[in-house]
């Protein structure tokens, strides 16, 4: 995906076109599935033309989503904590090894160790690697205005390091539309999770993640970074997101009527009963407004208008099954 947006902000044509003149092309299904991601995201138009948002993200030497992440993180001011987490997704960490993966792992593991024949200093490589990769990544925001300090630690960016509501609100915004649904299984003897996504169904949380035995979940919806397939469709990295989070940085907003019931749906499978005033609302986006050149133009604005809809939990209430959908899935707000 970055090739895609970084052929955009070139000008070099069209994209699939271009791609299909290189020495080694992709193949054209990447491309379309690359252009469809860039489009979710909120990178390209309708006319494969980069966005506000896509022209920063072609900027940013990271893969799209984590790129968007990023953005808001300083836009939201919680800079520091989504520096780490986007350094950790961005690093490919040699200490958890993927089926088949052994020796890229065991080789990422040698190079990290610097012949200091020391699994402890390996660790200590891989930790002043992150350090550095956050450093890169506030230079860029703070060449594109987003920042005024090249410290990731900078207190003016880190008014909401400690609210973990808009950091989970930030993660979703980077990583949708990566979303599964949470259903609590009761079963004879204990509580049991499932989980779904709405191309692949039924799906499990990696082992290695600290929600795999989670039982007790205050909402229904998970944002993740990979999906992968081995011996099942695992979720690796994710994490427990509010219907806020996905009405704010979710998809495609549309009032629908559910049983003389006025419902909000994001991208037309996540629905929630609302009044439509609350959709018009949440219905935007604060980097690809074309008023929104830099971080600086809007964020008070953006960030006033968030908390306000943070505060209206008596406006969203759980949806009934959405007739006609193959995905029914619905909030689980206390």
């Amino acid at each position: 995906m970055p090739t895609v947006n970084q052929t955009q902000i070139l000008r070099l044509g069209g994209i699939a076109y271009f791609l299909s003149r290189l020495m080694d092309p992709p193949s054209n299904e990447a491309v379309l599935l690359s252009i469809k991601h860039l489009m979710e995201l909120n990178a390209l138009d309708k006319q494969e033309e980069l966005t506000p948002l896509g022209v920063h993200l072609a900027r940013l030497p990271v893969e799209p989503h984590i790129g968007k992440m990023i953005l808001f993180g300083a836009l939201f001011c919680c800079l520091d904590p989504v520096l780490t987490i986007a350094a950790s997704l961005s690093f490919k960490d040699p200490f958890v090894i993927p089926l088949g993966k052994e020796k890229v792992a065991d080789a990422r593991r040698k190079e990290l160790a610097k012949d200091t024949k020391s699994d402890h200093l390996t660790v200590v490589n891989a930790f002043e690697m992150l350090h550095n990769m956050k450093g890169q990544f506030a230079e860029h925001l703070l060449g594109a205005g987003f920042v005024s300090s090249r410290n990731p630690k900078d207190p003016k960016s880190n008014i909401n390091s400690d609210n973990e509501k808009i950091i989970k609100a930030v993660i979703c915004a980077g990583l949708y539309p990566k979303v599964a649904k949470i259903r609590l299984n009761l079963g004879k003897k204990r509580k049991m999770v499932k989980v779904y996504t709405k191309t692949d169904g039924l799906v499990a949380i990696h082992p290695k993640s600290v929600n795999v035995e989670q039982t007790e979940f205050h909402y229904n919806w998970l944002i993740y970074h990979l999906k992968m397939r081995t011996s099942s469709i695992y979720l690796y990295d994710c994490t427990e997101v509010s219907p806020y989070c996905l009405l704010f940085f979710g998809g495609d907003i549309s009032i629908q009527k559910d049983n003389d019931q006025e419902t909000i749906a994001v991208d037309e499978w996540i629905i929630f009963q609302s009044p439509a005033r609350i959709a018009h609302l949440v219905k935007f986006d604060p980097i690809s407004e074309k008023s929104c050149s830099t971080g600086n133009t809007t964020k008070r604005d953006i960030g006033r208008i968030f908390c306000y809809t943070l505060k209206t939990t008596d406006f969203i209430v759980p949806s009934k099954e959405a007739k006609g959908k193959e995905y029914r899935m619905m909030t689980g707000i206390d």
